[in-house]
């Protein structure tokens, strides 16, 4: 390989939310075709946020939009399925730059996330080189080590009750990039599933944020439209998805053949 070209990539998407700067990008959840990746590329997005939690998908396939995000200059992250080493390991070997781990509601949980992510003495990341992460290269495992300390965003996704009791010490947590609010399952945890005007949700929304700006962390949001990502900005969210790929999708149909069967009889 060339040696002008780094073994470990940079993660732009870390650098800009560190810089203090506001960040877009899709989650998916069923369409993992090849084409995915450049498609969001060509749509403006930065970064995709790959379900692992809901959708099924296999390792295999989680490698695979890996490399198709990396080949089309956008950031891959994924969404594991619990806050446990042995799922995020072959995640990150396999090159993801950004892991989110659901249902976090203790800074142990937090803790947990971050050593599964960082290489001593930042955290206990098992070491496995020339292989996707660092493209299959040779050389300083140290320098790669270093390099890969840098570039891995760590997500907690916030969803209950109880994270949001112990927002400040999650979100205080050394090594922690940022707090992401899971609005549908917390509002589930309220008693208020789905209703995002409630008082309740509204008060556990303003505690994250709150304690986001304190701690100095990011937060994060889906958002189902861009003008409730505006919204959401507004409220302090800096990272923020459109969507997920099917609701964009389907909802983007429902609108254009809505208007194209406009004055169009039904047939008898």
């Amino acid at each position: 390989m060339n040696d002008t070209v780094p073994s470990t990539r940079v993660n732009q998407v870390r650098e800009r939310l560190r810089a203090g700067r506001a960040v877009f990008g899709v989650m998916a959840f069923e369409f993992f075709t090849p084409g995915l990746a450049p498609v969001l590329a060509a749509a403006g997005a930065e970064f995709v946020i790959l379900d692992m939690e809901h959708s099924g998908v296999s390792i295999e396939t989680i490698k695979a939009q890996i490399a198709f995000a990396h080949g089309s200059g956008i950031v891959p992250m994924v969404r594991v399925t619990a806050c446990a080493h042995h799922l995020i390991a072959p995640v990150l070997d396999a090159g993801a730059l950004g892991i989110m781990a659901p249902l976090i509601e203790t800074r142990e949980q937090a803790e947990t996330l971050v050593a599964a992510c960082r290489y001593r003495p930042e955290g206990r990341r098992g070491l496995g080189f020339s292989v996707s992460h660092d493209r299959f290269t040779g050389g300083s495992a140290r320098a790669k080590m270093q390099a890969a300390n840098e570039a891995i965003l760590t997500i907690a996704l916030i969803e209950s009750a109880r994270g949001v009791e112990n927002a400040e010490a999650i979100l205080a947590t050394q090594g922690l990039d940022m707090g992401w609010l899971g609005h549908y399952d917390l509002s589930d945890s309220l008693g208020c599933a789905e209703q995002f005007s409630d008082p309740r949700f509204l008060a556990a929304e303003r505690r994250l944020l709150e304690a986001a700006v304190v701690a100095d962390r990011p937060m994060g949001f889906v958002a189902a439209t861009g003008d409730a990502a505006q919204l959401a900005l507004r409220r302090g969210f800096r990272c923020i998805c459109i969507g997920h790929e099917v609701a964009v999708l389907r909802n983007a149909l429902t609108q254009e053949f809505a208007k194209a069967r406009k004055g169009v009889p039904d047939a008898p």
